[in-house]
């Protein structure tokens, strides 16, 4: 019961910048597209719009609950998706086994779904209970308190500072470190408050609630990773969309824009990143931290 609930809310959610996305994408009757953090399928529904289109859609998720959900989502028009639990820089592959070559757009949400957010058995969210796991991946690499765990308090504090931007790291991870146990989201939670002050213990959850799960999920590689590859495989006039929600992955998205643009391969069609409207930050909270570049391969 509690599981269909959370899929229920997963699947209603609307999906982030959705019209900012269909936009940029710069849809083609029958494009090809790849999305790839698909989640529950959200915006890849509606990018393929209408059946009568004859889009087809690549959707690469780690997580095959979600993919599970998504596959779900499409009835009619569920021949022109294809759906591939893996990481979304080895794209590549998945195209090479298609038989693909090229695609028209390609679309990357790097948010977390409320799905993730709200489940007690994956310990993404501070205000969840459960288990310190965190990985998109739940059948392979370490889990969140393997990391603590195997960490030097040093390394640690070096994670929480460098990934989530805290500047408590060394005497939040001094906490950790010398907690009698670290394997469920409590106490986590517990070394936090021992380190920071009521008032700024919000802010502190949240960022090394981010950087423990970007580092055990590797994150930054895998985008970094995709960014010096995709240029490769977009039709010449093909879109590239990036939905970020921190500012070390906008960062990254931005300086790669910026060197394609130079090397005259790519038109950025953002010149500074959008953010939600103030009515769906309003109606959507996870959406609030969220920032869109699109760009467009020019040769």
């Amino acid at each position: 019961m509690i599981e269909s609930t959370l899929q229920e809310k997963h699947v209603n959610h609307i999906p982030v910048m959705l019209s900012e996305v269909l936009e940029y994408l710069n849809l083609q009757k029958h494009g090809v597209y790849i999305d790839g953090t698909i989640g529950a399928g959200g915006h890849a529904k509606n990018i393929l719009g209408s059946p009568s289109f004859s889009r087809k859609v690549i959707g690469l998720d780690r997580d095959a609950k979600a993919l599970e959900i998504c596959k779900n989502q499409f009835g009619a028009s569920a021949h022109l998706l294809t759906t591939h639990r893996t990481s979304y820089h080895k794209f590549p592959e998945i195209m090479h086994e298609l038989g693909i070559s090229l695609v028209n757009g390609i679309l990357l949400d790097l948010g977390l779904s409320s799905m993730q957010l709200n489940s007690n058995s994956r310990g993404f969210a501070f205000e969840s209970n459960g288990i310190l796991d965190m990985r998109f991946n739940k059948s392979s690499g370490q889990t969140a308190s393997d990391l603590i765990r195997e960490s030097t308090e040093e390394e640690l504090a070096n994670i929480i500072y460098n990934f989530g931007e805290e500047r408590r790291s060394r005497k939040i991870a001094y906490n950790i470190k010398t907690m009698k146990k670290m394997t469920a989201v409590a106490d986590l939670k517990e070394a936090i408050r021992r380190s920071t002050p009521p008032h700024k213990r919000k802010k502190s959850l949240a960022r090394v609630f981010q950087a423990l799960r970007i580092a055990v999920n590797s994150e930054l590689d895998k985008l970094e990773l995709f960014l010096n590859s995709f240029i490769d495989y977009l039709t010449i006039n093909g879109r590239v969309v990036i939905i970020s929600y921190h500012s070390i992955e906008d960062r990254m998205v931005k300086h790669a824009f910026r060197t394609l643009k130079n090397d005259q391969r790519l038109n950025q069609l953002t010149k500074k990143p959008l953010i939600p409207s103030k009515k769906e930050q309003e109606i959507n909270s996870r959406s609030r931290s969220a920032k869109l570049r699109a760009a467009e391969r020019i040769i």
